[in-house]
């Protein structure tokens, strides 16, 4: 009860906060939106693997008059770290353009080593699709975004085929079938945001760019080149894809720039619709307003260019 109460909290701290970006007059209508319409529906599991149960929030109107656009918002902190709870604030702009919002956990590699979790993430967009008509949610409007690993979460979320195999463990669709199998239909999204993620994980477990936390979450894998392989987003670049959005840092010492450049090469060569937006001299996020305004905006007309939102 005071987990919900806190959250619910934290919903009506966005909407005053909102105002720092709009009119007054705008900020007024939507806070007040915000509190009489929105509410907060936390920890609900939509996974248990490992003996653990991963779980995410919704913010969703209590009774939507319409399925709304809908964001999978997966956290960042290197598949070693960080919480959903943390990465509230991050929903805000995302609310004030009228989304529902689902805020996902995952396993971390204290929990479970890779793959578990990009599992958690495609179990998590199952749960989504499963769940729209209770929440409002809009399948064919399914926007997936994440910061640095939650980035790669959010791209292996949206363009893994179900092939790949790691949707076995996802609960399906149908309520009464048990545990996926390759009945299951693909599972689309309509656009990924990737701030800063990982496209290519085995340059950051071995070589000049590897990282502590990409090795962690690989730790003592025989078999971790297979699996880092198996969890690149560039491994899956194909046609047919949902158009991709990144934001990057050209100076980024945590999350290599060549990341971006080299998933946008590969996007441009299979025709994916895609943009990279560059944030000069930018590191791994900490941007300054003015960048984090300007990457909104990207993102706002991205998505609306793909008719996401008007």
């Amino acid at each position: 009860m005071r987990l919900a109460h806190a959250l619910r909290l934290s919903v009506g701290w966005l909407a005053l906060m909102a105002a720092a970006s709009v009119t007054a007059s705008e900020a007024s209508s939507w806070a007040v939106r915000m509190a009489s319409q929105y509410q907060v529906t936390p920890n609900l599991t939509y996974l248990t693997a490992d003996g653990y149960e991963s779980k995410l929030d919704v913010i969703a109107p209590s009774d939507p008059p319409e399925q709304l656009p809908t964001l999978l918002y997966i956290h960042g902190g290197g598949w070693v770290g960080g919480t959903k709870e943390r990465a509230m604030l991050r929903l805000l702009p995302y609310l004030e353009m009228g989304f529902a919002v689902v805020n996902v956990e995952y396993r971390l590699a204290s929990v479970a080593l890779a793959p578990a979790a990009v599992e958690d993430g495609r179990c998590a967009l199952r749960w989504v699709l499963s769940n729209a008509d209770s929440y409002g949610f809009d399948p064919d409007r399914i926007v997936v975004s994440g910061h640095s690993a939650g980035g790669h979460l959010a791209l292996t979320t949206g363009i893994l085929p179900a092939s790949a195999g790691l949707d076995r463990r996802c609960p399906a669709r149908n309520p009464a079938g048990g545990r996926a199998d390759a009945h299951e239909p693909e599972m689309r999204v309509a656009a990924i945001v990737n701030w800063y993620g990982i496209t290519d994980v085995a340059d950051l477990v071995h070589g000049p760019n590897a990282k502590t936390y990409a090795v962690a979450w690989m730790a003592g894998l025989t078999d971790w080149q297979a699996v880092a392989e198996r969890v690149s987003p560039l491994s899956h670049v194909r046609s047919g894809l949902p158009p991709i959005l990144t934001i990057h840092g050209d100076a980024d010492a945590i999350v290599p720039f060549d990341h971006a450049v080299r998933l946008h090469q590969a996007l441009d060569g299979a025709a994916v619709p895609a943009k990279l937006h560059v944030i000069e001299g930018g590191g791994h996020g900490r941007f300054t307003d003015a960048e984090s305004l300007g990457a909104y905006q990207a993102i706002r007309e991205f998505l609306i260019g793909q008719g996401v939102i008007e």
